[in-house]
C-alpha cells in the first residue's frame, strides 16, 4: 500500500473509486484484498506508511542541508560556460562556451534583447547548451534527439543572463521538493544560500549588475525603425518619476523625441502635468560633453579628480542614507502599530464589541498596509546595510574613465556601463526655442557628479541685465499669443498654416515610410498596399 500513494487521504479516496468502480485491490504484503471486505486497519496503515515517507524525506533534507550548508555543489549537472573536474566536485571553466556566455552579456551591453542574441547565434551556427553539454557526456537531455542543434530561444538567453553562477558563486537551495508530490518549487532569492568565489568568474560583478537593471527597465526590442534608442529605460521624468517613451518622427523629420509615459495616460495631464520633451541628440550631446570634461580633468589633475568624486559620492550617499534610515524607523514604527491594532480588534471582535462585517474590513486594510510595510522594510534594510559597501565605489569610476581614450563617439556599451539613470525637468518657458531645461545626469557608481569645467557660473551683471530684457519681450510676446487665442485670430491663423503644411508633412511621413518598407523593416498592415482578395486553390487530395 506504501507504494500506492504517499497521502493517506489521497490513497483512501483512490481506495474508493476502485471499489465503485469494481476494481479488485490485492496489496499481498500488507494482507489488503478488496474482495474480502474492508480491514479495518488499513487506514491506520496508511497512515504511517505516510509517516515513515516523511521521516525517511526528512532524513535526506538533513543530509543534503549539511552537503549545501558545506559550500558544495548539490546539483550533479553543471551550467552551461564550465564542466566539471576530474573528481566531479569543483567547476572549472569551459572556454568555447564561456566566450559564448561573455558574447551574450556584451550584446546585451550593446542594446540586444534575448529574440535578437538567440537569432545572431542561431545565424552563426552556435551550438544550444544541450547539445554543446552532450558532447562531453553532460546536461540532462544528452541522450534525447535535438531537432535543431543551432536552435536558440530567448528563454535560454534570459536563464543564462540571470544565473549567478557566472560570477564565481556557488547558490544551493534554489528550489524545494515535497515529499508527497517530488515535484521542484522555486522559492524566494532570500531563501537562497550563496557562497562566492568558489569556482573561476565568467562575468565580473560591474557586467552583471547593468545587464540585470538593463533587463529591468523598458522592453529593448526594436521597434518600426528596426532598432532600439541607445537611451532607452536610461531617460525619467523628474517631476513625476515615470518612465519616458521616444518618439521617432517629429512633423516627417527623423528627429528622436522623449516624453513623459505618464502625461499621455488617460485623462491626459492627470498623472503628470506636462510631457517633459526633449531631443535625444541634446541628450546625447550633453553626456557626451559631460564625460569628455570628467576624462579631461582626469587627465590634468588626478588627485584633485579623485578627491572630488569621493566627496561628491560621500555627501550624495550620507544626505541618501539619511532618509532612508529616518523612512525605515518611521516604517517600522508603523508596523509596530498595526500590529497592536490587529490583536485589539481581534479581542473586540472576540469580545462582540465589534462587528464581524466591521473586522473583516479593518483586518483586510491593515493585512494590506502590513504587507506593503514590510516588503517596503526590507528594501531599505538592505540599503542600509550595503551603504559601506558602496562606500569605494568612487574607484570603479575612475577606473571606468580610464578604459577609455576618448568619449567623440558613444555607442549603446558605454551608455550602460556608465550612466545609471537621467533626470529631464520640464523647460523653463514652454512653447519657446530659445529656453533652458535642466537635465540630471546620474553615473553609476557615484551617482550625480558634474566637473569643474560645466559646473554653473555666476552671470555678470551686463549678462543678468540682457537675460532680463530677454524674458521682457517673451512675456510681451506670450501677452499677445494670450490676446490673439482669445479673440480667435490665432486659431485662424493655426488653421491657415497647418492647411498649409499639411501636405508637406504627409509628404515626407510617405516617404519615410517607403524607405523603411524598401529596408524591410516592419510596418503597420494599414500601411501596406491593398490587394484584391484572391481565391484559394484546392488540390485535389485535399478536396477528397
Amino acid at each position: 500500500m506504501s507504494r500506492l500513494g504517499r497521502d493517506y487521504l489521497k490513497v483512501g479516496q483512490v481506495m474508493e473509486i476502485l471499489r465503485q468502480r469494481g476494481v479488485r485491490l490485492i496489496a499481498i504484503n500488507d494482507g489488503v484484498d478488496s474482495l474480502k471486505g474492508d480491514d479495518d486497519f488499513t487506514p491506520f496503515r496508511n497512515i504511517m506508511n505516510e509517516f515513515y515517507a516523511r521521516d525517511t524525506s526528512r532524513k535526506i533534507r538533513s543530509v543534503f542541508k549539511s552537503k549545501g550548508m558545506s559550500g558544495k555543489h548539490l546539483t550533479g549537472t553543471v551550467i552551461y560556460g564550465y564542466l566539471w573536474d576530474e573528481k566531479r566536485e569543483h567547476w572549472l571553466v569551459d572556454e568555447e562556451a564561456a566566450e559564448v556566455v561573455r558574447r551574450i552579456f556584451s550584446l546585451t551591453m550593446e542594446g540586444y534583447g534575448p529574440y535578437q542574441i538567440s537569432k545572431l547565434l542561431s545565424e552563426a551556427k552556435v551550438e544550444i547548451p544541450a547539445v554543446h553539454l552532450a558532447r562531453f557526456d553532460e546536461g540532462v537531455n544528452r541522450t534525447k534527439p535535438v531537432k535543431d542543434p543551432y536552435g536558440w530561444g530567448s528563454s535560454t538567453i534570459v536563464n543564462i543572463l540571470k544565473k549567478r553562477e557566472y560570477l564565481g558563486h556557488t547558490i544551493n537551495f534554489k528550489t524545494r521538493k515535497h515529499f508527497k508530490d517530488k515535484k521542484s518549487h522555486y522559492v524566494d532569492e532570500s531563501e537562497w544560500t550563496i557562497f562566492e568565489n568558489t569556482h573561476e568568474a565568467i562575468i565580473d560583478q560591474e557586467t552583471f549588475d547593468n545587464v540585470q537593471r538593463i533587463r529591468a527597465n523598458v522592453r529593448r526590442y526594436p521597434d518600426g525603425w528596426g532598432e532600439a534608442h541607445p537611451l532607452t529605460g536610461l531617460m525619467y521624468c523628474a517631476d513625476c518619476g515615470g518612465k519616458m517613451y521616444v518618439h521617432r518622427t517629429y512633423n516627417g523629420k527623423r528627429d528622436p523625441q522623449f516624453t513623459c509615459s505618464q502625461y499621455t495616460k488617460v485623462p491626459c495631464g492627470t498623472l503628470c502635468g506636462t510631457q517633459h520633451r526633449i531631443r535625444a541628440e541634446a541628450v546625447l550631446t550633453l553626456i557626451t560633453d559631460m564625460l569628455r570634461a570628467i576624462a579631461e580633468y582626469s587627465k590634468n589633475d588626478r588627485a584633485e579628480f579623485i578627491r572630488t568624486v569621493q566627496e561628491t559620492q560621500a555627501a550624495q550617499q550620507t544626505a541618501d542614507i539619511s532618509k532612508k534610515r529616518k523612512r525605515l524607523a518611521a516604517a517600522q514604527k508603523r508596523a509596530g502599530e498595526l500590529e497592536k491594532l490587529i490583536c485589539k480588534i481581534y479581542e473586540d471582535n472576540a469580545l462582540g464589541k465589534l462587528p464581524d462585517a466591521r473586522y473583516e474590513a479593518l483586518d483586510t486594510q491593515y493585512a494590506k498596509e502590513q504587507d506593503a510595510l514590510n516588503g517596503e522594510i526590507a528594501e531599505l534594510e538592505k540599503a542600509v546595510t550595503g551603504y559601506e559597501q558602496s562606500r569605494k565605489s568612487a574607484e570603479k569610476f575612475i577606473a571606468l574613465i580610464d578604459k577609455y581614450e576618448n568619449f567623440d563617439t558613444l555607442t549603446n556599451t558605454m551608455l550602460n556601463e556608465f550612466v545609471e539613470k537621467i533626470l529631464v525637468h520640464e523647460r523653463a518657458r514652454k512653447g519657446s526655442q530659445d529656453t533652458t531645461q535642466e537635465v540630471e545626469i546620474y553615473f553609476n557608481f557615484v551617482g550625480r557628479y558634474i566637473p569643474p569645467a560645466l559646473q554653473p557660473v555666476p552671470l555678470t551683471p551686463e549678462e543678468q541685465e540682457e537675460l532680463r530684457k530677454k524674458e521682457e519681450r517673451k512675456d510681451r510676446l506670450h501677452q499677445n499669443y494670450l490676446r490673439r487665442k482669445a479673440n480667435g485670430k490665432q486659431k485662424e491663423w493655426e488653421e491657415r498654416y497647418n492647411a498649409k503644411r499639411k501636405a508637406q508633412v504627409e509628404a515626407a511621413k510617405a516617404a519615410i515610410r517607403a524607405e523603411d518598407m524598401e529596408k524591410g523593416i516592419f510596418t503597420t498592415v494599414s500601411q501596406l498596399p491593398r490587394q484584391e482578395p484572391r481565391k484559394a486553390t484546392v488540390s485535389a487530395s485535399a478536396a477528397i
